[in-house]
């Protein structure tokens, strides 16, 4: 099993190629700031989890950068994600569905911002992680579900940047409960043990996953 903590190295080299070329850039803003920014501009584009960055760091030049980097002014890393796209070009993944050979989806990393890749306290983030961990597993089928079809935009961007095989995608629908809200943990879920040990049979669970008998 691949522990990403024993593999912060791998992420850095993939951070320091980004910066080589020019798509990465230190952003200062604490979410009190990002918020000010956003309620100034009035009206933000929006992405799927909210108003997305409003590029405050983007425009600071190079001196200005390592000044305050060099001065230990706590920052976060942010995917330049315009200039990643004009140096990415157009690109698609393949999107597996239920049996079927799978269709081109056309990928929109704009549709995300500047999303952040790493930041002082945790060296990578959620998508420069598993982008890297795939193709270093070599994964040729990646399965998530539908809640993180949007992150595949921004992980087809970073295949594209750092030169990784391309593999399949399938986004299977959600497990949800009688609100219609997605069974986690952090909404305290029953497991699938912790339904067997209440007594629900193999065929009650399946039925209650919304697999025909």
């Amino acid at each position: 099993m691949r522990r990403q903590s024993e593999h912060m190295a791998d992420y850095r080299s993939a951070l320091d190629r980004l910066a080589e070329g020019g798509v990465v850039y230190p952003c200062f803003c604490t979410r009190r700031d990002i918020q000010r920014e956003i309620a100034k501009a009035g009206q933000a584009p929006h992405g799927p989890d909210g108003p997305l960055y409003p590029g405050t760091c983007r425009g600071l030049s190079l001196d200005q950068r390592q000044a305050r980097v060099a001065a230990g002014e706590p920052h976060a890393l942010r995917l330049d994600a315009v200039k990643a796209v004009t140096l990415a070009g157009p690109l698609v993944w393949r999107e597996l569905g239920e049996g079927q050979a799978g269709d081109d989806v056309v990928a929109e990393p704009l549709s995300l911002g500047d999303v952040v890749l790493a930041r002082k306290d945790v060296p990578t983030s959620y998508h420069l992680a598993v982008t890297l961990d795939d193709a270093l597993q070599g994964v040729t089928l990646v399965t998530r579900g539908e809640d993180l079809r949007h992150a595949t935009h921004i992980h087809r961007l970073l295949q594209a940047l750092l030169d990784l095989p391309v593999p399949l995608w399938r986004h299977h629908r959600l497990l949800l409960d009688e609100a219609g809200q997605r069974l986690a943990k952090r909404h305290d879920a029953l497991s699938l043990r912790r339904l067997r040990e209440n007594g629900k049979s193999a065929a009650e669970v399946r039925a209650l996953a919304g697999f025909p008998d």
